[in-house]
């Protein structure tokens, strides 16, 4: 199989190029910088250029490419973050559109932040609510909900007649390479500082690498899902009990807290934003779930002590 992956330079392009190459696909990644195992071919993530042939008789293509949300949102760095999203995505559209023999999958990256903050319930394909109205958000919050929307329209505007569309609402996606998110997370958990944030209420919505190589390879196999599609576990939990067992995996009993003001001001000077730490993200992936995909870690306990036994074995950073 050939799988062609825009901004596969990154943590999950890392991730899916292992796996897709230990099996023995072709893989290729488009991207304007970055390492990778593959081969790499160059564009500039806003136009169609010479990389366009790569997708002539593709199977798969997967777009990840987007400026990094781990930033604050300035007027530049929300113009960044916009602009990389839609402007990828619509020139993997118009090449697509181009090709004569089109690839028979485009997977998209989105984001489950699309969805609203709330406690109450979990959010699903069918009956998730869109966020963006919440009383009890930030009204900044909305701006990550904004991109999410725009995103996924020029998936759905993209005229691609041949190729089937799905739209990846993924949650974080853990993995045990230096330099990522599960990496910050354990760097605060070693340093006795993974503790309770705020009142440690907000869910955590998480899925293990290996089950995120699995899903893809799961909707590359069943042809009758399309549009969006949740990636996440089944089971997200409050804050409080995610970092709690993440302590656990590690061996370690400190975890200090922090106010919300205390992580407001810890955000500031970062140079992130509160809404990734404070957004109560809860959702749960049905479509998934009702077509028959199993999960190899479900609950986050077990996911923990995997990814913690991995990073231990490859050694110091």
């Amino acid at each position: 199989m050939k799988v062609v992956i825009f901004g596969g330079t990154g943590q999950l392009g890392n991730v899916l190029v292992r796996a897709l190459q230990a099996r023995g696909d072709d893989v290729v990644v488009v991207s304007r910088s970055g390492a990778t195992a593959a081969r790499r071919v160059e564009w500039d993530a806003k136009s169609v250029g010479p990389w366009a042939s790569e997708l002539d008789g593709t199977d798969v293509v997967l777009n990840l490419a987007g400026r990094s949300v781990n930033c604050r949102y300035t007027a530049a760095n929300r113009k960044a973050m916009f602009d990389s999203r839609v402007e990828s995505t619509r020139a993997v559209g118009a090449a697509i559109a181009g090709c004569s023999r089109p690839p028979r999958t485009w997977l998209q990256m989105s984001t489950a932040t699309i969805y609203s903050h709330r406690f109450d319930a979990p959010n699903d394909e069918a009956t998730g609510v869109i966020g963006g109205s919440e009383p009890d958000a930030p009204p900044s919050w909305k701006f990550s909900i904004d991109i999410a929307k725009a995103w996924e329209h020029e998936l759905a505007v993209a005229n691609t007649p041949r190729t089937r569309k799905v739209a990846l609402r993924s949650s974080l996606v853990l993995n045990a390479d230096r330099g990522g998110i599960f990496d910050v997370l354990l760097g605060l958990t070693r340093a006795g500082l993974g503790g309770t944030l705020g009142d440690g209420t907000q869910y955590v919505s998480w899925l293990h690498e290996h089950d995120f190589v699995g899903m893809l390879d799961f909707l590359v196999a069943h042809e009758e899902l399309d549009g969006p599609v949740i990636l996440a576990s089944p089971n997200p939990l409050p804050q409080r009990e995610f970092m709690a067992a993440l302590r656990a995996a590690w061996g370690t009993r400190i975890g200090l807290p922090a106010t919300r003001w205390m992580t407001a001001l810890g955000a500031f000077f970062l140079r992130t934003e509160t809404e990734l730490t404070f957004k109560s993200r809860r959702v749960v992936p049905k479509r998934l779930l009702d077509a028959g995909y199993r999960l190899l870690f479900p609950d986050w306990p077990e996911a923990a002590r995997e990814l913690v036994a991995r990073y231990r074995s490859a050694g110091s950073p």
